[in-house]
């Protein structure tokens, strides 16, 4: 008997998204596996966010707007439990895909069911100098991947397919507005397998109002925390981390060289 074709819910969190916002949900509608859902997460815009989404008349696009501003994770964690699809996958509005993304995970899902989570290569743009390269020139990882994931963090969000019954189980930390993702999927490869498609089929947008790119005092906070909640856990005793604490020791140099530069400047 054939297989019916899942339901897969695409997770949008916006907060003041309009300006990237109909490149990112053209590329979601453009998509040639169209059985999919949308569901966007409005957490408390003031811009014209909603009006842009309330310009597609798509019955599988579905709103939620927040009256107050949550941590990104926590929104996440919000949007989440309005999914009604089998897998689930997320884009931020300042990014896009390609059109053959969610075709060409769900006919690898469809292969090996004890695969819980696909992610892919990607594109990114450099949005001041108008250049796109490919992310990773190596192979990404595929199986139990958890110690590959500390030694270099190759998974990136807007790449990702998870199978919804591991939201059941454990819930993004809503705490994080940075490292969400690389909190949870570090603890679900223990158990789960993953399958990298090697293929770019998300273009990742680098600009200056970037999150992380903009906070990296939050990043380091947040990195640091986790490491100090993390090192001696059971679960993670085999593991080494210290290409984490690489990466933190060169966010602190980062942060301070700015600093410093903005204090010679009088910025």
């Amino acid at each position: 008997m054939r297989q019916k074709s899942p339901l897969v819910s695409i997770v949008v969190n916006c907060h003041n998204g309009e300006k990237y916002l109909h490149q990112c949900i053209k590329s979601i509608i453009n998509q040639t596996y169209q059985k999919w859902e949308l569901i966007f997460w409005d957490n408390s815009s003031s811009d014209n966010s909603l009006k842009i989404l309330n310009s597609y008349k798509d019955k599988r696009i579905r709103k939620f707007k927040s009256k107050i501003f949550h941590n990104l994770y926590e929104a996440r964690n919000l949007a989440i439990k309005k999914c009604k699809g089998k897998y689930i996958c997320f884009l931020d509005v300042d990014d896009m895909w390609l059109k053959n993304k969610l075709k060409l995970q769900i006919n690898e899902a469809s292969k090996d069911t004890s695969i819980k989570i696909l992610y892919t290569n990607y594109y990114v743009f450099l949005n001041g100098k108008n250049k796109k390269f490919i992310k990773f020139s190596k192979k990404l990882n595929s199986g139990f991947i958890t110690q590959k994931l500390l030694n270099s963090y190759d998974l990136g969000l807007a790449t990702v397919m998870v199978d919804k019954k591991l939201f059941k189980e454990r819930k993004f930390n809503g705490s994080y507005n940075v490292i969400g993702d690389f909190d949870y999927f570090l603890s679900s490869t223990l158990k789960y397998k993953t399958k990298a498609l090697q293929e770019p089929l998300a273009i990742y947008r680098i600009h200056d109002e970037n999150f992380s790119s903009k906070k990296t005092d939050i990043y380091i906070d947040e990195l640091s925390n986790w490491l100090k909640i993390n090192n001696n856990k059971k679960k993670f005793k085999s593991f080494s981390f210290s290409s984490i604490y690489i990466l933190l020791f060169k966010l602190k140099i980062k942060f301070y060289i700015k600093k410093f530069l903005n204090i010679k400047l009088g910025v």
